[in-house]
């Protein structure tokens, strides 16, 4: 619209010019049509400004940025709370009282001086960097997710959830605090498993006939320690071993989709996922063996 306001005072202009040939005025006519052309850019950027500022974008850079950077992924100073999934579990209420009040041994401050407007704004903001705009839903029951852990699922038997479980595989009670429910369910369904480091079987027979059938926790040059299931270590030297007979199959079922329902997957992953302490700093972990 300001073009064609500015076609049509030119217009009129430059035809008053050519009535009185006046060389002062062609000067004047290139200099307005200048002035609009300026006015016409300026108009045509602002129209396309984005119509929704996101007003928690600065009070997050001034107040949250130095420790978990302008994208949230975290520094030496402080955790990835962009990316991370205890993060992103969160509701807008916990997340709130967070900033408000700090997490004491943890290192995050409390921030008083921010008013409830402010803090909302930087829990919106974040969650853009978070790359959506409300809390994260799982799906299932984790009461009962629970049930099928120390359950159906036979999970207990090899890991531990806060102290109750088996000793045979890795502690679980964290495990979700780094992963999100996806993740989660991918590894418990994944097949076919290779085990990882620590958690390899093997059948060993000694030099005096003994038979030992366990995990070999670790190996050097010279000596092997083993974990029978009955939860006793065997620190053996090389030249004590007749044989040892790798099994390549993994402690971990490769049969979870056929063992659970997509129902019974759901709740067990919920429950995996409302495990870790939202109060506790998470540390990220190598997730590939962590189930066997």
């Amino acid at each position: 619209m300001l073009f064609i306001r500015c076609d049509r005072m030119l217009a009129a202009l430059m035809l008053r010019i050519r009535k009185v040939r006046c060389p002062f005025g062609i000067f004047v006519v290139l200099l307005l049509w200048q002035l609009c052309f300026s006015q016409a850019n300026r108009s045509s950027s602002s129209e396309q400004a984005p119509k929704t500022a996101l007003p928690g974008r600065s009070t997050f850079n001034s107040t949250c940025a130095p420790c978990h950077g302008l994208d949230g992924r975290g520094s030496d100073k402080a955790v990835n709370i962009a990316a991370n999934a205890r993060a992103q579990r969160l509701s807008d209420a916990e997340l709130a009282n967070i900033i408000s009040n700090g997490l004491p041994e943890t290192g995050m401050p409390a921030f008083h001086t921010l008013n409830a407007t402010q803090v909302r704004a930087i829990v919106a903001y974040l969650r853009t960097l978070q790359g959506r705009g409300e809390a994260h839903t799982v799906r299932g029951d984790p009461k009962h997710g629970r049930e099928i852990f120390f359950g159906k699922g036979d999970c207990s038997a090899c890991h531990t959830i806060a102290g109750e479980g088996g000793f045979l595989g890795p502690d679980l009670t964290e495990y979700a605090a780094t992963s999100s429910a996806d993740g989660v369910r991918s590894e418990i369904v994944r097949s076919p498993r290779t085990p990882g480091h620590g958690y390899r079987q093997a059948v060993i027979t000694t030099v005096k006939g003994d038979r030992l059938e366990g995990l070999i926790r670790n190996e050097d040059n010279f000596s092997i320690q083993l974990q029978t299931k009955d939860g006793n270590f065997y620190l053996l030297r090389k030249t004590e071993i007749q044989s040892c007979e790798n099994v390549d199959a993994s402690l971990m079922p490769s049969n979870y989709r056929e063992r659970l329902t997509d129902s019974e997957l759901d709740d067990l992953v919920s429950y995996l996922m409302k495990t870790p302490d939202p109060n506790k700093a998470a540390t990220p972990t190598k997730k590939k063996d962590d189930f066997e």
